[in-house]
């Protein structure tokens, strides 16, 4: 189901965290909409446990907001291995959120975000922050976790444009 009778789809974008995990749901399309841009804050918790309350957390939002698809930023390599893989759990247990909803999962590289929000691949956490506000017309200062979680869904928004263009193209051309 596309929302808003255009085809416009409605994309969750994900920026997990083991601590902190950004959620945005955003109508793509020419002008984008946020429906909502929030964080899950997790408690004190065996890991375990955090990582089934990203999955409830998300399955909840997924319910509520009926996204189309969802775009996650991919893992980058850190240098504490340890670091690297609890956000590895975290993405997972996100990405079984949106597979366990039937949704096609896209995901992206910071570089590839970046790139398609602000236009050059090593923008700082500052700038992604400010071209969202600008982008989706937010009101007041956004939380970097869910500014990136928006970011995300933004570049899938704009990857699957560009993606609909080639297609269109493709078709035309005999």
């Amino acid at each position: 189901m596309k929302h808003q009778q255009t085809l416009v789809p409605r994309i969750i974008g994900i920026d997990p965290g083991s601590t902190v995990t950004g959620y945005a749901v955003v109508d793509g399309g020419a002008a984008p909409c946020a429906q909502i841009i929030d964080c899950i804050r997790l408690p004190r918790a065996d890991f375990p446990t955090r990582l089934g309350l990203i999955f409830d957390r998300l399955s909840e939002v997924i319910r509520e907001y009926r996204p189309d698809e969802m775009a996650i930023e991919n893992v980058f390599v850190s240098r504490n291995a340890a670091s690297a893989l609890k956000l590895g759990q975290a993405r997972g247990a996100a990405i079984c959120a949106g597979a366990s909803a039937g949704l096609p999962v896209a995901e992206y590289t910071p570089t590839q975000i970046k790139q398609a929000i602000v236009g050059r691949g090593h923008a700082d956490k500052l700038q992604i922050q400010h071209m969202i506000a600008m982008l989706l017309g937010a009101k007041g200062p956004l939380q970097a976790d869910a500014a990136d979680a928006a970011a995300v869904a933004l570049c899938h928004a704009h990857h699957a444009h560009t993606r609909g263009r080639m297609h269109a193209a493709r078709v035309r051309t005999p």
